[in-house]
């Protein structure tokens, strides 16, 4: 028996960066929920998702 994966939709131009409001360029999937990210903010805090497990979806 295989589980199911949940297939997260691709982001759009109407995606912004959680962070300063740019368009999303990363998607960090994490237990309680996920964050979107410019290139620059995904950059700056990717050591910290690797660290944390985050599933980071480009």
């Amino acid at each position: 028996m295989t589980t199911p994966t949940l297939t997260r939709p691709e982001l759009t131009a109407a995606d912004r960066c959680d962070r300063c409001g740019a368009a999303a360029q990363v998607r960090a999937v994490l237990k309680g929920g996920e964050l979107l990210f410019c290139g620059h903010h995904a950059r700056e805090h990717e050591a910290k998702l690797k660290e944390l497990s985050a599933d980071i979806q480009r």
